[in-house]
């Protein structure tokens, strides 16, 4: 196996990403807002947030990283999309 980069977690994920998920699965203990602390801890909107963290778990490193909580996001992520298809054509889901 190669070697890591400075600020690479063994998974493979950049010190971002493994920062990203570590937020998300311990964002239900927050006192404040959700969008008011990804701008206090990463310093960009919550849009540029959920936008790096869409990137992210479609990662295979980030599988590797923390599988419950990444096919837990990328289940909750399909079902909003696949709502959101149904609203837009009128159905009902």
């Amino acid at each position: 196996m190669g070697k890591r980069r400075r600020g690479e977690h063994p998974s493979g994920l950049d010190q971002r990403s493994t920062e990203v998920l570590d937020f998300e699965r311990e964002a239900w203990k927050l006192t404040v807002t959700k969008e008011r602390a990804i701008r206090e801890r990463f310093g960009f909107s919550p849009s540029r947030y959920h936008q790096l963290l869409h990137r992210i778990i479609d990662r295979p490193e980030a599988l590797i990283y923390d599988p419950m909580l990444v096919r837990r996001l990328r289940r909750v992520r399909e079902v909003r999309r696949r709502a959101r298809t149904a609203s837009g054509l009128g159905l009902r889901v």
